[in-house]
C-alpha cells in the first residue's frame, strides 16, 4: 500500500503538542515511503520539537509564517497549497481541529488548510479528556463530514499519567493510512493497456531518428491507474524511467515493436491509452554498417509506420480507446480532428514547444470527448494523472 506514496507531495502540518516529537520520524517514514515531504509547523509546534530537526529529516526547509517574504518570493502559502497531493496533520491538537472547523486563516497553517484542493488528514492527539469532550467530538464528525479523513486516535498510556484515546497514531500506522487514500478503486477489475515514451527508427547501427518524449506523462498514467485499482501493462519506448511496482512493463525501441506488443494485448483490455510520441515514419532501408560522412547531403527514403491508435480503435469489439494530441498551434481544431477521424474515445491535448509539454514535470491538457471539453491547468504530471484517471474512471460505460 505505501507503494501509493511513490512521487507523492505529502505536507506534513505539525501543531503544538507533546506528540510532535513523533513528527519527525514520520517525515522520515513518508519519504522512505517515496513522498517528497514539507513541513509547515505551527508556533507552538516549535515549543516542542525544533524546526532544524524537521528540516533535517524532510530534506527542506520548514515553513512557519504566514507573511514570509522569502517565502513569498519563492513558494508563497497558494503555490505550496496546490503544490500538495495530500495535507496530513499530525499531531492535531483539540485547538487546531477546533480552528479548522471555524474556516480560520490565522497562521499559515490554516491558511493552507482553506486554500488548497488536496485530500486533507488529520491524526488527532490529545489528553484522553479533551478526546471525549463532546465539543471535541462535534468538530472531529464535522470534519469528516465535510471530506476531511480522520486518522485515529489510538488508545494508550499518555504523557499526562492518563490512560484512554486521545494518543497519536505510530508513524508507519499513519503512512499506511495515509497511502491508503490515493487507492481509490475507481479502476477496480479493469485492465488498462499504456504507450509511453518514443520510438527510435534505426538508420543504421548507431543511429536513428525519434521522437522528443521522456515518458513521464505516460508513466504517471501508469501509476495512477495501478493506484485505481487497474491491472497495468506499460509498453515503454527507450528512456530513462525505472520500471513501475505492481505494473508489467514491456520495453520496445521501434515503432514496429510497439504496434506488434499493443495489437497481441489490446483484444483483452478495457482501457487503451495511447500516450507514447511514436515515429510516423522509418526507413525503408536500414543500413547494416555506419554510414560514412562522405557527401554533404544524405537522403533517406522514409515509409509509413502503422497507426497504433487508429487500429486500437478500428478493432471490433474494441476498449476504451484514449488518445494524446501534442501540438504546436491550433491545439483544440488538431485535436477534434484527430478525434474525428481515428473514431476515439478520449482525446487529450497539450500544447509542445516552447518549454512546453517534452521533457517537462508539469503539463496542462484538454481533454475532449463526443460531447465534452474540459481543461486542466497545469500541474505536476503525477498530479494531472490522477485527475485524468479519475475522469476516465467516470466517463467509462457501465
Amino acid at each position: 500500500m505505501k507503494q501509493s506514496l511513490i512521487n507523492k507531495h505529502i505536507l506534513l502540518g505539525v501543531t503544538g503538542g507533546i506528540a510532535a516529537y513523533k513528527s519527525a520520524d514520520l517525515a522520515r517514514r513518508l519519504r522512505e515511503a517515496g513522498a517528497t515531504v514539507r513541513v509547515v509547523m505551527t508556533e507552538h509546534a516549535k515549543e516542542f520539537i525544533t524546526p532544524l530537526t524537521m528540516q533535517a529529516v524532510s530534506g527542506h526547509p520548514i515553513h512557519d509564517e504566514l507573511f514570509d517574504a522569502k517565502a513569498e518570493a519563492a513558494m508563497g502559502h497558494i503555490d505550496l497549497a496546490r503544490w500538495a497531493d495530500a495535507v496530513l496533520i499530525a499531531p492535531a491538537t483539540a485547538d487546531f481541529i477546533a480552528r479548522l472547523i471555524q474556516g480560520e486563516a490565522s497562521d499559515l497553517l490554516t491558511t493552507l488548510c482553506l486554500a488548497t484542493r488536496a485530500p486533507m488528514a488529520i491524526a488527532p492527539a490529545m489528553n484522553q479528556g479533551m478526546w471525549k469532550n463532546t465539543l471535541t467530538q462535534e468538530n472531529v464528525q464535522a470534519l469528516a463530514a465535510k471530506g476531511l479523513h480522520i486518522l485515529g486516535p489510538a488508545e494508550g498510556s499518555q504523557a499526562c499519567g492518563d490512560v484512554g484515546p486521545g494518543r497519536m497514531l505510530e508513524p508507519l500506522e499513519l503512512v499506511e493510512r495515509l497511502a491508503a487514500i490515493f487507492a481509490t478503486g475507481s479502476l477496480s477489475g479493469r485492465r488498462v493497456l499504456l504507450t509511453a515514451g518514443p520510438t527510435r527508427e534505426a538508420i543504421d547501427p548507431v543511429r536513428y531518428i525519434t521522437n522528443a518524449s521522456s515518458g513521464k506523462m505516460g508513466y504517471a498514467l501508469a501509476a495512477a491507474a495501478s493506484e485505481a485499482g487497474a491491472q497495468v501493462t506499460l509498453i515503454s519506448g527507450p528512456v530513462s524511467l525505472a520500471c513501475l511496482d505492481r505494473v508489467e512493463c514491456i520495453p520496445v525501441v521501434s515503432a514496429q515493436q510497439m504496434y506488434d506488443a499493443v495489437m497481441q494485448r489490446a483484444d483483452s483490455c478495457d482501457i487503451f491509452l495511447s500516450v507514447a510520441a511514436v515515429a510516423d515514419y522509418r526507413c525503408t532501408t536500414v543500413a547494416s554498417q555506419k554510414i560514412a560522412k562522405t557527401n554533404d547531403i544524405l537522403t533517406l527514403t522514409l515509409e509509413r509506420n502503422p497507426d497504433i491508435l487508429a487500429s486500437v480503435a478500428a478493432l471490433q469489439p474494441r476498449p476504451y480507446v484514449i488518445g494524446f494530441a501534442a501540438e504546436t498551434e491550433n491545439l483544440i481544431a488538431h485535436a477534434k480532428a484527430k478525434l474525428a477521424n481515428k473514431k476515439l474515445d478520449m482525446i487529450i491535448a497539450n500544447q509542445v514547444g516552447d518549454q512546453m509539454g517534452f521533457e517537462q514535470d508539469e503539463n496542462a491538457v484538454v481533454v475532449l470527448t463526443k460531447n465534452k471539453q474540459q481543461a486542466f491547468a497545469k500541474m505536476h504530471k503525477y498530479k494531472l494523472a490522477r485527475e485524468l484517471i479519475a475522469l476516465i474512471a467516470e466517463a467509462l460505460p457501465v
